[in-house]
């Protein structure tokens, strides 16, 4: 993409890895290094895998450097580099989020009978997607229910007002944001006031 995204912010750490890997053997048309990392310097990673995907790629390796590494030559050695990867602490004391309105709606034209309905829901402002689901499912659990299954992406929605995705009909839920798709799981993205969300029954 013209941002420097390579598919989607989930994928930006094996994709770099591969393009650093290969490029001294395959390269089919020059990419801009750079753009590219600084769609990962500016994204605030939360989840454990894309982390473990994106650091190698950070220091100018792949995981296939792993089958090459000499460990006799470097123990008792200490790593010269030791990022942090623990949460930004908040220094301005503790406070109460203002709450934020949030639009969403759950939409279902694919399957069985279809349905749409939606809903606002208030919820405070910083909290992620997933609460805003929860907030909804609280206020009007007949039509709002949902599962989630724990990935290690984090929670993936797997089932809204009792309508399943099957992977075998390569049927999923989809959430977008505008009419875009999002680029983060439910367990990390966080809404603004007054965004409208929309969870779509697809299929792929």
């Amino acid at each position: 993409k013209g941002d420097g995204m390579i598919g989607n912010i989930y994928s930006m750490g094996l994709v770099l890895q591969a393009l650093g890997s290969t490029g001294k053997f395959y390269a089919p048309r020059e990419w801009d290094c750079a753009q590219a990392f600084s769609v990962v310097y500016g994204h605030d990673y939360q989840q454990p895998m894309a982390i473990a995907q994106v650091l190698p790629a950070l220091v100018g390796r792949s995981y296939l450097d792993a089958a090459g590494l000499d460990c006799a030559a470097s123990a008792g050695t200490s790593p010269s580099l030791q990022p942090s990867l623990s949460p930004k602490l908040e220094t301005t004391g503790v406070h109460r989020a203002a709450p934020i309105t949030v639009h969403y709606s759950i939409i279902n034209k694919l399957q069985g009978r279809h349905f749409t309905y939606s809903t606002s829901v208030r919820v405070p402002a910083g909290s992620t997607l997933l609460k805003v689901l929860q907030a909804a499912a609280a206020e009007e659990p007949d039509i709002f229910s949902f599962q989630t299954e724990q990935t290690s992406w984090g929670p993936m929605v797997v089932s809204i007002h009792g309508l399943a995705a099957i992977p075998e009909d390569r049927t999923y839920w989809q959430f977008l944001s505008g009419g875009d798709a999002l680029q983060e799981g439910v367990g990390t993205y966080e809404p603004q006031d007054g965004e409208r969300i929309q969870a779509v029954f697809s299929t792929y």
